[in-house]
């Protein structure tokens, strides 16, 4: 069995390495994302089964550093996210204000002109056809 373990341990090195060669790059590293690594099932590592201890460990760890790297560097990546958001939200929301305001403004310009002629205005909507 120390083969099936050394290849638990190659597939969690090339995820501490952001490699992995099955599993899509970015994945949480994980008792079953490294046993897909393998090349083996999900759930193959079991946490009551005693040779895998060590190597349950040895995820863990790596799995909190992946975690506080991963932390640290989606702080920028998120806010600047969060900075697109808002940029994007404040130009649709003046989109709609120019839509109402020229709504508006034609509304009153068909008003005038059927004062003026007296004739009836087409309406800004058509009216569905049933």
């Amino acid at each position: 069995m120390s083969n099936a373990l050394d290849e638990y341990r190659q597939a969690l090195q090339r995820f501490e390495e952001g490699r992995p060669q099955i599993v899509p790059k970015g994945t949480r590293i994980t008792n079953d994302a490294v046993a897909l690594e393998a090349g083996r099932g999900k759930g193959s590592i079991k946490k009551s089964r005693e040779m895998f201890a060590e190597l349950i460990a040895e995820i863990s760890a790596a799995a909190a550093r992946q975690a506080k790297l991963g932390a640290n560097d989606a702080g920028p990546a998120i806010k600047a996210a969060k900075h697109r958001a808002e940029q994007y939200r404040r130009l649709w929301e003046e989109a709609l204000a120019r839509e109402a305001s020229l709504m508006m403004e034609l509304l009153e310009v068909r008003r005038e002109m059927a004062r003026l002629t007296g004739e009836k205005v087409l309406p800004i909507r058509r009216r569905r056809e049933a």
